[in-house]
């Protein structure tokens, strides 16, 4: 389990609420902050969709990777109309969930769109996800996964 989001609930596209614990187990995580008022978020968004949907919904296995939006939006409906219109079927954390703040200090989001990609134990892999995914396409999950087994195989030394 990510322990990130440890104690916390997220939702998905339909309004479920979802157990962290359960729907990140074993996963690279992509933390996702953004907004739907800003420009960079909206050209990007479109980008992690694909990138989301080539390696998770159409790959067999699926990929062990989650998504969670953290909103900037400036009000709920904002966030869930953004949401719905744009994001692929990852998981949010709620607009009315302040641990966004917390989240926004611990990974230094001083500008939207960023993308962070953190191990189960909520080390950082990468804060430059976004320019990986742009640069790399595919290819940068594969060395996301390596870091991830690297570190863990270091634990268990």
């Amino acid at each position: 389990m990510v322990e990130v989001f440890v104690g916390k609930t997220l939702l998905n596209k339909e309004g479920d609420l979802i157990d962290p614990e359960e729907a990140l187990r074993n996963k690279v995580v992509g933390i996702y902050f953004s907004a739907g008022w800003c420009p960079p978020c909206r050209d990007f968004t479109p980008i992690l969709c694909d990138f989301y949907t080539e390696l998770v919904e159409e790959s067999e296995p699926p990929a062990q990777l989650e998504i969670v939006f953290i909103s900037s939006d400036k009000s709920s409906d904002d966030m869930v109309e953004y949401y719905h219109d744009m994001h692929g079927d990852w998981l949010a954390l709620p607009w009315t969930d302040q641990y966004k703040h917390d989240l926004k200090k611990r990974f230094n989001i001083t500008a939207v769109p960023k993308l962070v990609i953190v191990k189960e134990n909520g080390d950082v892999i990468t804060d430059k996800g976004r320019k990986q995914i742009r640069d790399q396409g595919l290819a940068c999950f594969r060395s996301w996964l390596e870091v991830a087994e690297v570190f863990q195989n270091f634990k268990a030394l």
